[in-house]
């Protein structure tokens, strides 16, 4: 029993069966008395659910803020949160909810074949006794699980990125691919002279 309909139905049924009082069912079942007896006052308009499942069919790919708009230019009076909550029929599916955030889909990587055909780069953060905090900037090769270079440091820049790639470059040369996550580390607003990483 997990939802208060489900707690709310299993008092019922010891009230019913076990002619237990209802301040005894609600106890057993963990469900406030305020909560089992609540109902809801909220009355849908069904011009509302009309006009809402015809801004839905007409524009598929409104969200409900953007049809919250429209339903407002229309004349209606209505907070944003209830258009998430009415249905809209047979015009799809019903509108995101407010709090509801779209995942970011990830890539699919095929398994490398050869040593230095794919390299995975990362930073990971540290402290040390006194407090100080320090970074690491890895660099694994994804084929052999080899460590091509491991940075250690206070502070890790563009600069000294560039650097630690240009280094391993010279006696292996470069991978076909780096890979990388999302994060701001590998980010410049500025460019660095002679900088052939690209290539």
């Amino acid at each position: 029993m997990v939802t208060p309909a489900a707690r709310r139905q299993a008092a019922g049924f010891l009230q019913a069966e076990f002619s237990v009082s209802e301040r005894r069912a609600y106890s057993v079942v963990e469900l406030p008395r305020a909560t089992c007896r609540y109902r809801s006052e909220r009355v849908e308009d069904p011009e509302l659910r009309k006009d809402l499942c015809q801004l839905a069919a007409e524009r598929p790919r409104y969200g409900y803020r953007m049809l919250h708009q429209q339903l407002r230019r229309k004349g209606w009076a209505i907070n944003h949160k209830l258009v998430p909550s009415l249905p809209r029929g047979g015009a799809g599916r019903a509108p995101p909810h407010p709090q509801a955030h779209r995942r970011a889909r990830r890539q699919q990587l095929d398994a490398p074949t050869k040593p230095d055909q794919r390299w995975s780069t990362d930073f990971v953060s540290d402290a040390l006794a006194d407090g100080r905090v320090f970074r690491t900037l890895n660099i694994i090769d994804d084929f052999s699980r080899e460590c091509v270079a491991s940075e250690v440091d206070t502070s890790l820049g563009e600069e000294r990125v560039v650097r630690v790639l240009e280094r391993v470059k010279e006696p292996r040369g470069l991978p076909e691919r780096i890979v990388m996550d999302n994060g701001p580390e590998f980010t410049s607003k500025r460019s660095t002279p002679g900088h052939t990483l690209r290539e």
